[in-house]
């Protein structure tokens, strides 16, 4: 098996394309996926929550909600919204976010080089999360959710896409958040066989985001090999939909934490705790961390610069050295005795997208007592991670700009 290859997607005729784009799964709650796709029947939330299509109220992981999901599917397929490729193909995927600029490749990856961590992780995931998701690829039959993927940059695949990305695009959309979204079709055998053979050289791959979805195609594959007396490890639940970027084109946000409390301190006492692993400058604007060891706090109309002291710092520990994990370590935990970040109902995580303003606004209104604006974590530093078989901390990362679900869907056998 190689490490990609191409596959015949599923995807929306040119002129429906602006219709049937959607955001991802997993960034809108079920009331804004309502309110987003209301008078647009051809939106893909109505495939990927379909829960806004059945009572309020309605349980988001009862059975109906995946049959829903696949009526919903029917439908627009028995419309001729969405048509299959006759031939195996790889798609490119431009992202456009304000001066940001990044070109991944749509392809299907290996299930077995998942198993065998040649496509590295680097966080854990959560049963119910992997459960929802087998459920609604086995429902569809198809993988609508693309896994982010990406790799250490080549100069020859770089080359070639480039050269692809010369001709006319297939879609070329902006979404309603900004962001453009372009796609190619590649279906020239000869570049097929070339991006093939590059990615088969390389070592390894990187999720960057979607653990649960890769957890979920590992799965589903396992239990279709087991229902298969003729398995020959060629049909396409093998293979798993991503979208593959780049090292050097990924774009990292800072993904910043609020506190409602202060652990019953008074705030003196809380800046002589914090003092003893950090030092402390009161600054008369907003703090937005310029290198590694360095964190932004924000009390009630004053924000302060933190810089944890350097013997605090576990250089040659991948996951310890992390911004993450030494506030976590110094910080949330000893002084703030937040020691399950993941569970603990105290503390709550802000995309860096949201700015500095929303962790103001989150202390001012009284709802938190504390914020921490973080420097953001490195790709080299997710790498590194992954390479020493080990998980990040959760909400380590935040990357910008999102993937739409609906462009490319990936059928099973």
């Amino acid at each position: 098996m190689s490490l990609i290859r191409p596959f015949a997607g599923l995807r929306p005729k040119p002129d429906h394309a602006a219709e049937v784009v959607a955001p991802p799964y997993d960034v809108l709650n079920t009331a804004e996926a309502r309110v987003m796709a209301e008078g647009r029947p051809y939106s893909f939330l109505h495939i990927s929550k379909p829960e806004i299509d059945l009572p309020e109220g309605t349980d988001p992981f009862s059975a109906e909600v995946y049959a829903k999901a696949k009526e919903n599917l029917d439908a627009i397929l028995a419309k001729q919204i969405l048509f299959q490729d006759q031939q195996a193909c790889y798609y490119l995927y431009r992202l456009i976010m304000g001066e940001h600029t990044q070109t991944g490749l749509v392809a299907v990856a290996s299930v077995p080089d998942y198993d065998t961590n040649r496509i590295r992780k680097h966080e854990f995931t959560r049963p119910d999360k992997e459960d929802d998701r087998v459920r609604q690829v086995d429902a569809l039959n198809a993988q609508t959710g693309p896994v982010f993927l990406t790799y250490r940059h080549d100069a020859n695949v770089d080359q070639l896409v480039e050269t692809i990305c010369q001709q006319t695009p297939e879609y070329d959309l902006t979404a309603e958040d900004g962001v453009q979204h372009t796609i190619w079709v590649v279906n020239d055998q000869a570049q097929i066989d070339e991006l093939t053979e590059r990615f088969d050289k390389m070592d390894c791959l990187y999720i960057a985001d979607g653990h649960h979805r890769s957890a979920a195609a590992s799965r589903v594959a396992a239990m279709r090999k087991e229902n298969n007396k003729q398995h020959s490890g060629d049909e396409s639940y093998n293979y798993f939909l991503t979208v593959i970027f780049p090292d050097n084109q990924m774009q990292i946000l800072d993904y910043n934490r609020v506190i409602k409390d202060l652990n019953g301190l008074d705030r003196d006492a809380f800046l002589a705790a914090v003092a003893k692993q950090f030092q402390i400058q009161e600054e008369s604007t907003a703090v937005k961390p310029a290198k590694s060891g360095e964190f932004g706090m924000y009390l009630p109309g004053q924000w302060y610069r933190l810089t944890i002291n350097t013997d605090a710092i576990p250089v040659s520990d991948p996951v310890g050295r992390l911004d993450v994990s030494l506030l976590q370590n110094n910080m949330i935990e000893p002084v703030l005795n937040i020691s399950d970040p993941r569970r603990d109902k105290r503390i709550d995580f802000v995309g860096g997208i949201r700015g500095l303003q929303e962790l103001e606004k989150r202390v001012d209104s009284g709802e938190m007592a504390v914020a921490f604006a973080l420097h953001a974590t490195g790709l080299d530093d997710l790498m590194a991670v992954a390479d020493a078989d080990e998980v990040m901390p959760p909400k380590s990362t935040w990357f910008e700009p999102k993937l739409a679900d609906g462009l490319v869907s990936h059928i099973l056998d």
